[in-house]
């Protein structure tokens, strides 16, 4: 038995626990029912759990989500429209997102991934000193992506 301050009490039966709990107006709170004996302690449970869940909150507060950026562009892509693209992706990267750059083929475009897979690559080499390769260009269906992040 533990006492609402952190004292030990020894041990007694549930009963006389209980009956000590009752004349302070708290609650007696199993903290390890596994162990021989039990040990109960003697606390306002709601104000315990009221003070977890602002830890909690607060912890989640300085916790930083995650963002994937998606950057869309097409195997026959012109010189302007890529350093626009690319601009965009570094900006994202310094925000600390990474960045997925999905390349589109349509039609007979399909035909020829060998272009699409320059294009990707192109930009990789235009980001390489602001970021890290995470995933390598692949092909899933009519969609060639790259996944780019932030070099540590």
């Amino acid at each position: 038995m533990i006492g609402e301050n952190g004292e030990k009490l020894g041990i007694m039966s549930t009963n006389q626990a209980l009956d000590l709990a009752g004349e302070k107006n708290l609650d007696l709170v199993l903290v390890s029912p596994n162990s021989k004996p039990v040990v109960c302690k003697i606390m306002n449970y709601g104000k315990y759990k009221f003070e977890q869940a602002k830890k909690e909150k607060e912890a989640k507060k300085k916790q930083k989500t995650l963002e994937i950026k998606e950057l869309r562009v097409t195997p026959n892509i012109e010189e302007h429209d890529f350093s626009f693209k690319a601009k965009n992706a570094r900006k994202f990267l310094e925000t600390g997102n990474k960045v997925k750059i999905t390349l589109r083929f349509r039609g007979r475009e399909v035909n020829n991934v060998k272009l699409g897979e320059t294009v990707l690559n192109k930009f990789i080499q235009e980001l390489e000193d602001i970021s890290v390769v995470e995933k390598q260009p692949k092909l899933e269906g009519r969609n060639m992506f790259t996944i780019l992040e932030k070099k540590a």
